[in-house]
């Protein structure tokens, strides 16, 4: 080994390997031979590529002025469609009237409600089933019978049991919502490697300690996908239970729109729905980006 080390070490050495036909020449100190490049291949990219800033604003501003354009040339009947000048001029009228920031407040209360009791009961029922045999047993089987069974077909039964008000109305929107949640968080908790669980076990941490390290990291993926699916069927149920013997709200402004054929109205209702939905499924990505950032994913 020594010997070795002490012929590493040393400079100057002369190299013997020469071509045939050449003198050998005398290695510079510190430097080895120099080896004959060859051009590296050129790798084809097969991700999705780069990110743009602000990039899926692309689609909904291309469709807006996909839409001003047919309505400025008279291909779209104001009377069914309107285009979105007119509508721009109606929200603008709506909002001097106090009437769209009304009915929006008490509609982003309904979904905001909904949401939250639907996230908090999907996950406590998701961790119930996935941690426990007893509680996948108990649970899972009415829970999948209910994945069957739309929450607007449960309208009826609601109606019956809670009557017509707000109570009905935040009950069948988290009814949507914690089915979401509860399908993805359990896939993401059931589908945990069952090698961490060993290496758990192996490590003698304690229930708290897995819990920590191994299942919330390992389920967070799923639920993040839970989230976006739920904050999507928040607004869905809403839109439905504001049109039924409702007072207020943007589904009621529509309805009542639709008594006197004010499609420009309807329309305002939609771009508001849309608007949240965007923003809310944007703001559910951005915590996602950031809570799981120690993935490396084609998203990027």
């Amino acid at each position: 080994m020594t010997e070795l080390l002490t012929n590493a070490r040393t400079a100057g050495r002369v190299n013997t390997a020469a071509a045939p036909g050449e003198t050998a020449k005398p290695a510079v100190a510190g430097r080895s031979a120099p080896r004959p490049t060859t051009p590296r291949p050129t790798r084809r990219r097969l991700g999705p590529g780069r990110a743009l800033p602000f990039g899926r604003l692309i689609g909904p501003v291309l469709l807006v002025a996909l839409w001003w354009f047919a309505s400025a040339i008279g291909y779209l009947d104001p009377r069914i469609l309107s285009g979105p000048g007119t509508v721009l001029s109606t929200a603008s009228d709506l909002v001097a009237d106090g009437r769209l920031q009304d009915n929006v407040l008490i509609s982003l209360q309904r979904a905001g409600l909904g949401l939250l009791f639907g996230v908090a009961a999907g996950v406590v029922l998701a961790v119930a089933a996935g941690l426990s045999r007893t509680g996948e047993y108990l649970l899972d089987g009415p829970l999948q019978i209910k994945r069957a069974i739309p929450s607007l077909a449960m309208l009826p039964l609601l109606i019956l049991w809670l009557g017509i008000g707000e109570q009905m109305k935040v009950t069948v929107i988290a009814l949507g919502v914690a089915v979401s949640m509860y399908m993805n968080t359990y896939a993401s908790l059931t589908g945990i490697d069952s090698r961490y669980v060993e290496l758990a076990e192996g490590l003698d941490l304690s229930r708290a300690q897995f819990v920590r390290k191994v299942v919330i990291p390992g389920s967070l993926p799923g639920f993040f996908v839970g989230l976006r699916l739920g904050v999507t069927a928040s607004w869905l149920g809403l839109i439905v239970v504001e049109q039924i013997n409702a007072t207020s709200g943007i589904g009621y402004m529509m309805f009542q729109a639709q008594q006197y054929a004010q499609s420009d109205v309807i329309i305002v209702g939609l771009v508001a729905y849309g608007i949240f939905g965007f923003a809310s499924d944007a703001a559910v990505r951005a915590v996602e980006r950031r809570v799981l950032s120690w993935r490396r994913t084609l998203a990027g």
